[in-house]
């Protein structure tokens, strides 16, 4: 049983990374500020979510796998609300010139 929860552990966290890597190379990628933001938050919320449930097998007790939630809710809520704040930015000055 522990091996098998030792490799749910690696697959959700590697899937989180992928997302993580996902989301950067969008970043990077992508031509506008708006495309950059919805690749970037949306890749961030999975890969952080895939991190903590795979984290959550090793959280030690109850206490442990409730910080975990709640960190990865605290992320959600502020990464929403920055990119919120970051659109509205940039749809007010308009495109480069």
């Amino acid at each position: 049983m522990a091996a098998a929860l030792d490799l749910f552990t690696i697959a959700a966290v590697s899937a989180g990374a992928f997302f993580f890597l996902a989301g950067s190379i969008g970043l990077l990628r992508f031509p506008d500020t708006l495309s950059r933001l919805h690749a970037l938050t949306k890749a961030d919320n999975i890969g952080l979510g895939l991190v903590v449930l795979g984290l959550l097998p090793k959280a030690d007790g109850m206490l442990g796998a409730f910080k975990l939630v709640a960190v990865w809710l605290l992320v959600l809520l502020s990464g929403s609300t920055i990119s919120q704040l970051i659109a509205r930015a940039a749809r007010r000055e308009g495109p480069p010139d």
